[in-house]
């Protein structure tokens, strides 16, 4: 119990005095917003910064911070280390750094912004990798939430029937303008989503549980090594690249540079909290993280969320939690396909005021994104997770070529170069070592995801150099 309030009093001094820092370093000004010099109607909508803070935790905290931190908790307390200090240090300022970038380029997404930053040939890359690394998001927030509301309805009511549902809701987010559907929902769904978080933790802290305390033994059941593994299962409650999609869109919104700390920083720095409370309370409940792995693989993640929900808060309280986790990945699958219409509208310059381009844009993602939910949740979850972390390095690598073309200190773009070497370590590792990737052994894979990070670390240090040298 010690361990997880200490976590979560360091999340807080982390939001108040690293994400003050790393303000400093962006410098937001007065200038005016792309809500403001744009206004569409329809992308491009001024939006109240509370309201704009709930619409971006909502499009982050998809079932990433809840379904992985149960996974990476499996690895033992250890995963808390993770979700603190990778939130503090590379999550949330990923986050920060992707959508101030992107309001100071009209909205534009993470693929323009490679491209600005990194060249033409990153522009396309990223623009391929965004939208599959997309619609696998909404692929996977289609499964998990019609898996878990069929559990709480009738048996005629299928997984089958709620994946239509869901789907026909994400036709409608996507399309119509953000204020209409996502910008009068989504506050409500906060509230619940709080409500939910509230309960467990309340369940956990008064339910006679224990929470074992932080060690960096590795406790995984399967002797899994926590590198690069777990970097790689707790993403969305660390660090993940698909806010790097999200971001630009509220970016579209907010207006005032002044507020982006508090909407991209803190949005991460609250869904950290939400990932602690499932690792603590799925330790917790099951006892060991033997217990913990097997009733993931036997019941699913949806239905190990159900079983500690319902047990620790009734019935009643076990139905709020559930809608609360039902609600984070449906709110992030429709942001997740609709930033897709964004990045191929950018693509093709079809002007996105008519509804007719929406359509002509959103009906063939969609169309894939129903395929895709046919495959197998678990395969779709490791690809994702890859893609994801992949997309984060690459996201911190386009802030650190800003903040070094744009002039600030040197030391300034530390601020992000540190957590994308990481990343890049981490990413590299993985696909080297995972079944989906090449499989290979530890010895060779740990020396090649070192080596690119390096690598890539001394490219940046050249690039920092030849631009002092330039501004002499």
């Amino acid at each position: 119990m010690v361990s997880l309030v200490i976590a979560l009093i360091v999340l807080l001094i982390g939001y108040m005095i690293y994400g003050r820092l790393t303000e400093r370093i962006f410098a937001p000004d007065g200038r005016e917003t792309p809500a403001i010099a744009v206004n569409d109607g329809v992308d491009f909508v001024p939006m109240k910064p509370w309201k704009s803070f709930l619409v971006q935790l909502l499009n982050i905290a998809g079932t990433g911070p809840i379904f992985g931190a149960l996974m990476g908790a499996c690895f033992g307390p250890v995963v808390f280390l993770w979700i603190v200090f990778g939130s503090i240090l590379g999550g949330a300022v990923h986050d920060y750094m992707s959508g101030m970038i992107s309001c100071r380029h009209k909205g534009g997404s993470v693929a323009e912004l490679s491209g600005i930053y990194l060249g033409t040939v990153v522009k396309w890359i990223m623009r391929v990798f965004s939208v599959v690394l997309l619609v696998l998001t909404g692929a996977v927030f289609v499964n998990s939430p019609a898996a878990l509301i069929a559990r709480l309805t009738p048996k005629s009511l299928n997984e089958t029937f709620w994946i239509v549902v869901i789907l026909l809701y994400y036709v409608l987010a996507t399309l119509l303008p953000i204020d209409k559907l996502i910008g009068r929902l989504y506050p409500i769904f906060g509230v619940i989503l709080i409500v939910m978080a509230v309960s467990v933790l309340g369940g956990t802290l008064f339910g006679g549980y224990t929470i074992p305390e932080v060690t960096l033994a590795d406790l995984h059941p399967d002797k899994l090594p926590v590198w690069p593994f777990m970097f790689i299962t707790v993403a969305c409650g660390a660090i993940s690249g698909f806010h790097a999609t999200q971001s630009p869109m509220i970016a579209k919104c907010i207006t005032n540079e002044k507020q982006g700390r508090s909407i991209f920083y803190g949005a991460m720095i609250a869904e950290s909290v939400i990932a602690l409370i499932w690792a603590a309370a799925g330790v917790a409940f099951y006892g060991t993280t033997q217990v913990l792995n097997e009733a993931i693989t036997g019941l699913g993640q949806s239905g190990t969320v159900y079983e500690i929900s319902k047990t620790m808060l009734g019935t009643v309280g076990g139905i709020l939690a559930v809608v609360g986790v039902v609600v984070c990945p449906i709110t992030s699958g429709d942001t997740a396909f609709r930033s897709a219409r964004l990045i191929l509208a950018e693509v093709t310059r079809l002007d996105q005021k008519k509804i007719r381009n929406r359509l002509i844009v959103t009906l063939p993602l969609l169309g894939v994104g129903a395929i895709l939910t046919q495959l197998d949740f678990n395969v779709l979850w490791r690809y994702f997770s890859w893609s994801n972390q992949t997309l984060a390095m690459i996201s911190l690598w386009v802030a650190t070529a800003y903040l070094v073309k744009e002039g600030k200190k040197r030391l300034s773009s530390l601020l992000t170069a540190l957590p994308a070497t990481f990343m890049s370590a981490v990413s590299a590792t993985y696909i080297m070592m995972a079944d989906e990737g090449f499989g290979l052994a530890a010895s060779i894979a740990y020396p090649v995801g070192i080596g690119f990070a390096l690598v890539l670390f001394c490219l940046y240090l050249v690039f920092l150099r030849r631009r002092k040298d330039d501004d002499k």
